[in-house]
């Protein structure tokens, strides 16, 4: 009789969901219908920022729909996620997810606004970017070597400049400090990269880890000396630079990755039309070359699942790095 009895409740549960689904397909079909907002969670002319306008202006035309890049920095760019996170999960909003929203801050910030995955449907990948080891043109070193010979004696003289407390480019000056056998050299953390180059061609910094999309320009016209490249390899677009790795720093490796995310529970049809139209982006020969001219490696051809595989392989590996620098924000 019991079974009976649940009949009918069953029928009803059946009946509710299908109206949704049919919501949830006829958005999809049409899909986009407004414009869509890509949230940069870091400041404006920022490596984020770079890599996000290239994307966004290709997506828009595959999609047929402007593509509105919204800088909201701060935080070390948790501000920016958590506007996603909280976003409809209709599509239109999506995030330009970093290592640091999605790997570093979780195992730094006491109180986090997000799930890095709970509250994220993954899209697609879209780059990883390696680093360079950045100086002012008026500090007296000419490569790793002599640039830790001048710091170590210095001590507490020399500033480095980050794009924020437990931001990447905090951790690779922090992971190059410990590479080196200690250093004291003062860490001036910025609200995103753009400040801090600023600062450090003005001389107010002597040294800091950035991303290529912005570091590249700067070493190339000499406003910045670049004296290593942060990845085992070198620099396709450097390739006389050495990098740490070959100039003693053993082991180092230091780099960042973008991703494209939207609200969790987003319809699995836009999840898959957007990760359509990432793979197409890169697949095109003016997008792949300028990502690739701004010093990132492109990866074209994730799914949805592997991007989301990628994500908790990146917090696991991050996890004990962060740790171990004692970083934590309250």
């Amino acid at each position: 009789m019991g079974k009976h009895r649940r009949l009918p409740a069953v029928a009803a549960a059946l009946a509710a969901a299908l109206p949704f689904a049919s919501l949830q397909l006829q958005a999809a079909d049409n899909y986009p219908s407004r414009p869509i907002h890509m949230i940069i969670p870091f400041a404006a002319g920022g490596p984020t920022d770079i890599v996000g306008r290239i994307m966004a202006a290709k997506m828009g035309d595959l999609l047929g729909q402007t593509f509105v890049v919204e800088d909201k920095g701060g935080a070390g760019g948790n501000i920016g996620a958590d506007d996603v996170a909280k976003a409809a999960p209709d599509g239109y909003t999506v995030l330009m997810a970093t290592v640091s929203t999605h790997a570093i801050n979780p195992g730094l910030y006491t109180h986090m606004p997000y799930d890095p995955i709970r509250d994220f449907a993954p899209i697609g990948r879209v780059g990883v970017t390696p680093t360079l080891l950045l100086v002012n043109p008026s500090i007296p070193a000419t490569d790793v070597k002599s640039l830790v010979a001048l710091l170590k004696a210095n001590p507490g003289k020399y500033a480095y400049g980050s794009s924020g407390v437990g931001s990447i480019l905090h951790l690779c000056g922090e992971e190059f400090k410990a590479a080196v056998g200690g250093l004291d050299i003062v860490h001036v953390p910025y609200k995103g990269s753009a400040p801090m180059d600023t600062d450090l061609m003005g001389g107010q910094t002597a040294m800091a880890f950035d991303a290529t999309p912005t570091a590249l320009p700067l070493a190339v016209s000499g406003r910045l000396r670049a004296l290593g490249a942060g990845m085992a390899t070198r620099l396709a677009a450097l390739p006389d630079l050495p990098t740490l790795q070959e100039q003693g720093v053993k082991g180092y490796e230091c780099y960042t990755w973008n991703a494209i995310l939207a609200p969790a529970g987003t319809p699995k049809p836009i999840v898959d039309r957007l990760n359509a139209a990432v793979n197409k982006s890169l697949a095109d020969p003016m997008v792949f070359s300028s990502l690739e001219k701004a010093g990132v490696d492109p990866t074209p051809g994730s799914t949805p699942e592997q991007t989301a595989d990628f994500i908790k392989t990146e917090l696991a590996k991050w996890a004990p790095i962060i740790k171990a620098s004692g970083a934590r924000i309250e």
